[in-house]
This record gives C-alpha cells, sequence and structure tokens, in this order.
C-alpha cells in the first residue's frame, strides 16, 4: 500500500525536480534542457491517451497511424518510468551536447527519436515472420529508453574507455550497453527488449558512418549550415573554430611533421632576433667576397657590433 501511495504522489516527478535544481538549470545545455521539458510537459498533458501512443506494427503500419512514431519516444507510463529515463538523458546529454554541440545534438535526438521507431518496427515484424507468431505485431512500446541506449552508444564512442558498474557489475563502457540490455530485461521483464535493441543499432548505424553521413548530407542540402560534429581526432577547438565561422587551420600532429604556424613576415622571430638576422644576412652577403675569414655563422653581439663599424669603414 505504501508503495501505490508513493507511485501516485508523482515521486518520480519531485526526484527528478530535485536532481534538476542541484545540477542547476543553467548548468543544464540548451537541447538536453528543451527534451526533458518535453517529455515532462507530455507526462502532465499528454497529446493522446497512452494506449493510442504506444508504437507497434499493427498500429503504425496495418492501421497507418505513423502519428505514434512521433508521440511514443516522448510519453511514458508513470512518474518513475519518465524519471529513470529523464535522469539517464540529463547524464548522456551534458556530456554529448557539450562534445557535439547545441545545434547537432538537437538534431541527433530528432533522427533517434524517428529511426528507433522506425528499426522496432522492422524488428518486430521481422520476428513475426521469422516465428509466425503475430504477438511480436502487437507488442506495444512507449518511452524515451531506446533512445537512450542510442545515445549510449555514441557517449562510449566519442568517451572511449573507462568501466560503469551495472547493477553491481564491473563492466567496460563498450560493453555496457549489451549488458544492461540483457539484464534490465531479465530483471524486469516487461520492459521492451526489442525497442532497446533498436536503439544500441540506431547508435551504431551513426557511430559507424552510414547514418552520419547521410546526416551530414541532409544538414548540408537543407542550407542551414548546420555544424557537422568534431572529428576526435581533431578535438573540441577545432570544431569551435568551425561553428563560429572563424579561419580553420588543423592543429599541429606530431605524427606528420610540419613547423608550427608562423606569421609570414617575422617567422615567429623577436624584434632583437629579426635585427640580429638581418645584420647577419647582410654581412654575410659582403663578407663572402670582402671580409672572407668570417665564416662563423652565430658571431656575438660584440662580433656584429664590430662587423658593422668595419663594414661603414671599408
Amino acid at each position: 500500500m505504501m508503495r501505490n501511495r508513493l507511485w501516485g504522489s508523482n515521486l518520480g516527478l519531485l526526484l527528478l525536480a530535485c536532481q534538476v535544481f542541484q545540477l542547476g538549470i543553467d548548468n543544464i545545455p540548451h537541447a538536453t534542457l528543451a527534451t526533458l521539458g518535453l517529455n515532462v510537459y507530455l507526462f502532465l498533458f499528454p497529446a493522446k491517451p497512452l494506449l493510442q501512443t504506444c508504437l507497434s506494427v499493427r498500429e503504425a503500419y496495418w492501421y497507418r497511424d505513423w502519428s505514434r512514431l512521433l508521440l511514443s519516444p516522448f510519453h511514458h507510463v508513470d512518474d518513475m518510468h519518465l524519471y529513470f529515463n529523464m535522469a539517464s538523458l540529463l547524464w548522456k546529454g551534458i556530456k554529448l551536447e557539450r562534445k557535439l554541440g547545441g545545434a547537432w545534438f538537437a538534431y541527433l535526438l530528432s533522427v533517434f527519436s524517428l529511426l528507433t521507431g522506425l528499426v522496432y518496427l522492422l524488428l518486430e515484424t521481422g520476428l513475426t515472420h521469422m516465428t509466425e507468431d503475430s504477438s511480436y505485431s502487437l507488442q506495444c512500446a512507449v518511452g524515451f529508453s531506446g533512445v537512450l541506449f542510442g545515445l549510449k552508444v555514441v557517449n562510449n564512442h566519442y568517451h572511449p574507455g573507462g568501466a560503469t558498474y551495472v547493477m553491481e557489475l564491473h563492466i567496460a563502457n563498450r560493453y555496457a550497453c549489451w549488458v544492461e540490455l540483457v539484464l534490465i530485461h531479465f530483471m524486469n521483464p516487461g520492459t521492451s527488449f526489442v525497442g532497446h535493441l533498436a536503439g544500441i543499432l540506431v547508435g551504431l548505424l551513426y557511430t559507424t558512418g552510414p547514418l552520419k553521413r547521410l546526416m551530414k548530407t541532409c544538414a548540408g542540402y537543407s542550407g542551414y549550415g548546420m555544424p557537422y560534429p568534431p572529428n576526435p581526432r581533431y578535438g573540441q577547438q577545432s570544431f569551435i573554430r568551425r561553428q563560429y565561422g572563424a579561419p580553420y587551420r588543423e592543429p599541429y600532429d606530431t605524427a606528420m611533421p610540419s613547423a608550427p604556424f608562423q606569421h609570414p613576415y617575422t617567422a615567429g622571430l623577436s624584434e632583437e632576433e629579426q635585427y640580429a638576422a638581418a645584420v647577419r644576412a647582410s654581412l654575410n652577403d659582403r663578407g663572402s667576397h670582402t671580409h672572407g675569414t668570417y665564416t662563423q655563422s652565430n658571431p656575438t653581439p660584440e662580433e656584429i657590433r664590430w662587423r658593422r663599424l668595419q663594414r661603414f669603414n671599408s
């Protein structure tokens, strides 16, 4: 009874509010905060009843209710479902949006939200034909967790290495999403195994290249000048230069020898060094046939002054 009272008192919303204020709203990037706000708003004021927003092959494909592709990720069964998903979004969103930039991260969320639903429908359709069991086409999924599994794959791609604890198991980050997929399914059979798997597959499509290239192409054709995500090889600083229109120059790479950037006129020398270099060049030019005994390449300041006197006396 106490559990029912807690769940009925919107405990999840209270926990989520505490976490947001603990982080500080100013510390949450805009796209992440807007996505969180949209999920909370549609939980409090749903666009449609839950049974009319969940995604299944029967409702979306057979009955042609394609609006469920847009609605299902942003509706949740209860407040705790919302809390766990949004707490995960905060952690992943803050890291990824700072890495990718707000515009690209918002673009990524939009594509992942739609594409995860499409992959879910394809997987459920394939299972229906493989097993000849129509129940797979009737399973209705709702919630943002599929998108979050995709974001976990992308986050591990941009922040490789390290390990995490999944239900007290020490797991390398690169395998964490697969372990979570299996453990969550067995610990809570009511969750959508196929929905979470669809998110992982979408994340892999992005990190391995095909989806990222397609997104770049679409962003280029759109004419909005959306910045591309940074190449992990070059880091965040080069991305900032490209995003805000500053002249872009590849960073110094020790693997490919090249001289660091120098001013075309000063060659990176101080005024004293420029003066000494000019004097040496002049003396070498005249001294090669008038003062052939001066062959030292780096004369001392006293020798330079003495040579200047000799030059004017000659």
